[in-house]
C-alpha cells in the first residue's frame, strides 16, 4: 500500500466500526483463502504461532459450557468447541466473515448459532455465558477495548474465564514486515496512536488498536478480572510458514503473540 494511505493517528469511534465492518465484508474471501487452510474448518488455533488449544487447554473444562466465541472469523474455533461437547454461540461484526462461517458449518456439518453484532453491545443476558474467547477477534479492533472488556464482564457468570490473543504489544515499535526491516525499532511503544489504513480521500478503510501490556491489565482489572496467566507463544521448530508480520525469523527473536486468561472472580 502507498505510503501516504498508511498513517498512526486518532480516529472517531463510528469511523473505527465502519472502517473495519467494511475492511472485515470486503476481504473475507480473501482471508480465507489465504489464512483458511492454517486455520482449519474445525480447529481452534490461537495465532500465527500455530498453539492450538486442544495442546494448550487455556479455556479449561469445556464440555457441557455455554462459550460465546467474539470476533470469530469464520467460527473454525466455535465449532472445534461443539465437538468437545460444549454449547458454542460466535460472534462477528462482519457479514462476510459470518457468511465463510455459514459455508463451512455447511460443508462439515458442525453447526453452531451466529450472532451479526458488536463488541462494544452483545445481545445477551447478564451471565450468560460460562467462557468467552477470542483468538485475534474484536479487542485490536473496537476503539473502547476497556469497554469491550467490561461487556465480556457483564455476559460472564462469576467464576467464568475469558481468554483473548492479540498481537504483542512489543511488535508495535517495529515495522509490518517479516524479514530483516521489521528487525529495526522504529516507533514508540508508548504511542497510542491507531494504524490507520485510507482511502485517497483520506477515510479510513482499516483501523487497528495499540495498548501497552500494562493497558491492557488495567482493563481487565478495571472490568473486575482477575488475570491468571499471560502466556508468549514461541515459535516453534520447523515452523516455517510467513502470516503477514509473523515470521520464523522474528518469531525466534521476540514474540508475535500474548494470550491473556483471565477469571470473573466466583463472588463477582
Amino acid at each position: 500500500m502507498d505510503d501516504d494511505r498508511v498513517t498512526r493517528r486518532r480516529v472517531g469511534a463510528a469511523e473505527v466500526r465502519r472502517a473495519n465492518r467494511g475492511w472485515w465484508d470486503t476481504d473475507a474471501d480473501a482471508y480465507q483463502a489465504e489464512h483458511g487452510a492454517f486455520l482449519g474448518d474445525v480447529d481452534f488455533v490461537w495465532c500465527p504461532e500455530g498453539l492450538r488449544e486442544a495442546d494448550a487447554r487455556l479455556l479449561g473444562e469445556v464440555a457441557g459450557r455455554r462459550i460465546l466465541e467474539l470476533g470469530c472469523g469464520a467460527a473454525a474455533a466455535a465449532r472445534w468447541l461443539a465437538t468437545q461437547g460444549a454449547r458454542p454461540v460466535a460472534l462477528d461484526l462482519s457479514a462476510g466473515m459470518l457468511r465463510h462461517a455459514a459455508e463451512a458449518a455447511a460443508r462439515t456439518g458442525v453447526r453452531v448459532p451466529l450472532v451479526q453484532a458488536d463488541a462494544l453491545a452483545l445481545p445477551f443476558a447478564d451471565a450468560a455465558f460460562d467462557t468467552v474467547c477470542t483468538a485475534f477477534g474484536a479487542i485490536p479492533f473496537v476503539d473502547d477495548s476497556a469497554a469491550a472488556m467490561r461487556e465480556v464482564a457483564r455476559v460472564l457468570r462469576p467464576g467464568g474465564r475469558w481468554v483473548f490473543s492479540v498481537t504483542h504489544p512489543m511488535r508495535w515499535i517495529f515495522l509490518d514486515d517479516p524479514g530483516e526491516g521489521g528487525l529495526t525499532a522504529v516507533h514508540s511503544y508508548f504511542d497510542r496512536s491507531p494504524y490507520v489504513e485510507q482511502d485517497e480521500h483520506g477515510v479510513p478503510t482499516y483501523v487497528e488498536q495499540h495498548r501497552t501490556l500494562g493497558d491492557r491489565i488495567r482493563e481487565l482489572v478495571g472490568a473486575g478480572f482477575r488475570l491468571v496467566d499471560l502466556v508468549e507463544p514461541e515459535w516453534p521448530a520447523g515452523h516455517e510458514g510467513i502470516w503477514g508480520q509473523w515470521s520464523p525469523l522474528r518469531g525466534r527473536l521476540f514474540p508475535g503473540t500474548a494470550i491473556f486468561v483471565a477469571e470473573k472472580p466466583a463472588g463477582g
